[in-house]
Parts: structure tokens; sequence; C-alpha cells
């Protein structure tokens, strides 16, 4: 059921971000407000592929939480980099424009900027899909605030249930078992190679 649903919710998402391609070719792109329209639109169109794979169950299902890390290491510096092209290349002369040329001049990167500018679409593509895989889900019950993982309710001497809420899943009740039996065959490990010295 998990690869069904992933592969539908993935071709769903490429469906809407075709369509989203396709909706930035109805728009002119000569002037700075078509220029920023086509590309917010082809920006939003990455954004969609990139949250397609997170409904679509690709992080264990559960709430999504922004990944501080990846959004500072991997989103700011597309942003900035992405961003200075896009800001260099629109079209009618503004501020922005003028000083983002000028400093690419002053620091010798304006060839790179001017080269980049011809797949401008690219890059408006890859900030929202950045900015989307800044995104992830902890998984249900598995995890509290800042993916910190969840102790294990335990069982009262009484035998009641924990509250539903705090029920381990099947899975994560075979993880753990699996993570126990590794631990017991590296304490019988350390037993033997005690004894053997």
């Amino acid at each position: 059921m998990y690869h069904l649903t992933r592969g539908m919710i993935t071709l769903l998402g490429a469906a809407v971000a075709g369509f989203l391609v396709w909706l930035a070719t109805q728009i002119g792109d000569s002037s700075n407000g078509g220029y920023w329209a086509v590309y917010g639109i082809l920006a939003g169109a990455g954004l969609v592929m990139a949250l397609s794979q997170l409904l679509g169950g690709w992080t264990k299902w559960g709430l999504p939480r922004l990944s501080v890390n990846v959004f500072l290491l991997g989103f700011l510096p597309v942003l900035v980099a992405a961003g200075w092209v896009i800001l260099a290349t629109q079209p009618d002369a503004n501020w922005i424009r003028d000083h983002v040329r000028g400093w690419s001049n002053d620091i010798g990167i304006q060839g790179l900027v001017t080269d980049l500018g011809e797949y401008v679409s690219v890059l408006a593509f890859g900030i929202g899909l950045v900015f989307g895989f800044t995104f992830d889900t902890s998984g249900p019950n598995v995890h509290g605030p800042f993916g910190r993982r969840r102790r294990r309710a335990v069982v009262p001497a009484g035998g009641a249930a924990p509250p539903p809420e705090d029920r381990p899943t099947a899975r994560e009740e075979r993880e753990a078992a699996a993570q126990d039996d590794a631990a017991a065959r590296d304490r019988d490990r350390d037993r033997e190679t005690v004894r053997s010295d």
C-alpha cells in the first residue's frame, strides 16, 4: 500500500507541477511583473514536487516539521546564489537589478551570472524544490518536538494498557525487538571476548 500511495502522490505532484510549468508559459516575462509571476510559478512547481514526496509517505507519514539544519545549510545558500542570478536578469532596470549587476562585476562573477541567466527557469524551480526539502516528518507517535525520540510507554504492573496515543505501532515494536536482539548479541560477543582473553 505504501508504494502505491507514494507512486500515486508522486504522479499527482508531477501533474500539478506540469500544469504550473504550462501556466508559466502563458505569461509574458518581458516586464518585471510578468518575470516575477513566471518564475514564482516555476518555484511553486518545484515546491509541489518536493511536497508530493512528503505527502506520499516518503518520510514515514506523521506531521511535517521544518528541518532547521536543511533550511540553514541547504536552502539559504541556494536562495542566495539562485536569487542573485534571478535578481540580476530582470528585464527592466531598477535599483536592485542595477546594484546586483554592479556587485557581480565588482567581484568578477558577471560572466557566470550572465551564463546562468540563460537558465533562470531551472534556478527558480530549484529554489522551490530545495525549500520543499527543508520539510520532513517525524513519523506518527515516534518523535516528539524537534525530532527527539519519545520514550515508550511502560505498561503498569496491573497490566493496564497505555493510552492509544502512546502505544507503539507494530512496526515500532518490530524495530525495538530487532534493536534489543542486536544489543543482546553484542553483549554475548563481549562476554565471549572477555572469556577468551
